[in-house]
């Protein structure tokens, strides 16, 4: 009879839920034998459902395929609440049906993934833009306005394949383009260019606010990526306002005025 040791490594070998051999492993009384076949079915079953959750997630770039569509982009944008800091925006475009294990709106992966999945995304796309917007541009036409030019900028910046997509999938913006154009609630939670044009976005931000703490320090910048936390508050009250402040934006509007 093999070991339990033995049976663990058998069960790597069964890759689907409906190989028959698993009835055999079923009949096997021993508890050791019964945990090692749930925790290797629980492994297959989350791997189908991840699956399936890609393939739900490219339902808007395979009607644009079918559509004659070949260079699709994703454009998102993250940092449009800050006190602090520029917006930055992304523009994606990934391989026709491309999938990346666990990628997903930016905000639902775990921090710790944050810079493996962007660099998994960095080497599958065919190509990448990124824009930034300082917090004077952002004051000076308001944070919506600088989140379009953000997106433009990101489009004219990619580097990669392809210089120029043929459709834009945006999350939630329209944008003043010739190219055909989709705006999507909630896109960077149900299109994996968008996706993948957050994660983009998020990582690129956090680096620039991970510098900023060092040139500002006793922001917690790193930490908050300049939202107003009421650590970023108390330190703002104690320190005063920095040059990566936005002077648009409540309390730092109030404090300029005062």
């Amino acid at each position: 009879m093999a070991s339990i040791k033995e049976i663990k490594e058998l069960l790597k070998e069964l890759t689907e839920l409906t190989d028959s051999r698993w009835a055999d492993f079923e009949a096997d009384s021993r508890s050791g034998v019964q945990v090692a076949v749930k925790q290797r079915k629980k492994v297959l079953q989350a791997e189908l459902d991840e699956e399936a959750r890609l393939e739900y997630m490219l339902r808007y770039e395979k009607d644009l395929y079918a559509r004659g569509f070949q260079a699709i982009a994703g454009i998102d944008e993250v940092g449009r609440g800050p006190l602090a800091g520029p917006v930055v925006t992304a523009c994606v475009i990934l391989p026709k049906n491309c999938k990346i294990k666990y990628l997903n709106d930016s905000k639902k992966i775990p921090k710790t993934k944050h810079e493996a999945i962007y660099q998994a995304v960095l080497h599958q796309a065919l190509a990448v833009g990124v824009g930034i917007v300082e917090n004077k541009i952002i004051d000076q036409v308001n944070i919506y306005e600088a989140t379009k030019i953000g997106m433009l900028q990101a489009i004219d910046n990619l580097q990669g394949q392809i210089t120029k997509p043929d459709y834009l999938l945006i999350d939630a913006m329209k944008l003043d383009s010739t190219i055909p154009q989709q705006s999507i609630i909630k896109g960077d939670a149900t299109s994996l260019s968008i996706a993948a044009a957050s994660i983009v976005a998020k990582v690129t931000r956090d680096k620039i606010m991970a510098d900023f703490d060092q040139k500002f320090p006793g922001y917690a910048f790193a930490k908050n990526a300049g939202y107003g936390t009421a650590e970023h508050l108390v330190a703002l009250d104690k320190l005063g306002i920095t040059p990566i402040h936005r002077q648009s934006f409540e309390p730092i509007k109030s404090m300029i005025k005062a």
